[in-house]
């Protein structure tokens, strides 16, 4: 099994999904360490990189490690988009061009949709294939597409949407099993993923439910899909990226022990502080480390503890605590 998207290759086609306010570069960091194959960034706005918004900049910002990275962009008007392409794929100094651009396309969150972002252009077909088309003319770099499977459980067309996107020079798509309706709760529909994967000439990459390596080799072998994009699951557990290339390659494996995994935990702790600073970092790193411990004895006490610290002294105390017990 293999992905090919225009110019990447990937040898098991495993794909950290972004996550707003959770996949920063720490974040992406360690699942890279654990086997991603590829990574995407946080949402970028658009509109915002077309007022210069720094911050909205540093999140399309990769350094010369992030070599296998995505930039994810949303909008909804192609000029816009098209303009963001360009600023983040100029060359800045310290920085790397993206590998590649994906389009979100299925956001559910009201404040995105409310603008005719995100999952709202499931509604609008024919601007989707306008946004592809004018992003294919901007940039040689693969180009990606993320949508859900409709709107809602009326208005099912992921298919009319995979079938527009790569007529219109899309490389890959990905599809999440789910319609903006039913945001992230109800059971994946695999069926409309498969349906995907069988209209388009293109990969197609399967998203949503994907918690262990049994749900990742059941989609795969269901679906018939490419590669699978990994979302929640990873949330605390980067190791199961490895996990699944255990699985995929027919060799055990061996889940790593709780000081271990915590290890890793601080780790990435260490690198969010270096890059955000000690107050924001601290105060992010609470609610990953808190998946972190999560299901284990001794988990509600701690998570507790840790949404009270404000030093990272105190949290190496809480988690070594944490592990003595």
């Amino acid at each position: 099994m293999s992905l090919n998207i225009r110019t990447v290759a990937l040898k098991h086609g495993l794909i950290l999904a972004p996550m707003a306010g959770v996949t920063d570069r720490a974040y992406r960091n360690i699942c890279r360490r654990h086997g991603a194959e590829l990574v995407v960034t946080e949402m970028v706005s658009a509109k915002a990189l077309h007022f210069n918004d720094q911050s909205s900049f540093e999140l399309a910002s990769l350094k010369p490690y992030e070599n296998n990275s995505f930039v994810q962009l949303f909008g909804h008007e192609p000029e816009i988009l098209s303009e963001a392409v360009t600023k983040i794929t100029q060359s800045r100094e310290g920085l790397i061009t993206p590998l590649g651009i994906d389009i979100n396309m299925g956001c559910p969150m009201k404040k995105i949709v409310n603008n005719g972002e995100g999952s709202a252009l499931l509604k609008n077909p024919p601007l989707i294939g306008q946004i592809v088309r004018r992003l294919r003319d901007t940039t040689d770099l693969p180009l990606t597409v993320k949508i859900r499977i409709g709107w809602d459980s009326s208005s099912l067309n992921a298919v009319e949407v995979a079938r527009i996107a790569a007529e219109n020079g899309a490389d890959a798509i990905t599809v999440h099993g789910r319609t903006r309706e039913q945001m992230y709760c109800p059971e994946v529909n695999i069926d409309a993923i498969r349906d995907v994967k069988a209209s388009v000439d293109i990969p197609v990459i399967a998203n949503g439910g994907i918690n262990t390596a049994s749900d990742a080799m059941r989609m795969l072998e269901y679906t018939k899909c490419d590669g699978v994009m990994l979302a929640r699951g990873t949330m605390g557990n980067p190791w199961l990226f490895e996990e699944i290339t255990a699985c995929i390659e027919g060799r055990q494996y061996v889940y790593p022990d709780i000081d271990v995994r915590l290890s890793e935990a601080m780790t990435q702790v260490e690198e969010m502080i270096l890059d955000k600073g000690e107050h924001t970092g601290i105060l992010e790193a609470r609610r990953h480390l808190s998946y972190y411990i999560k299901n284990t004895k001794g988990a509600s006490s701690a998570r507790h503890r840790l949404n009270f610290a404000n030093s990272k002294e105190e949290l190496y105390s809480i988690v070594n605590e944490f592990i003595k017990g």
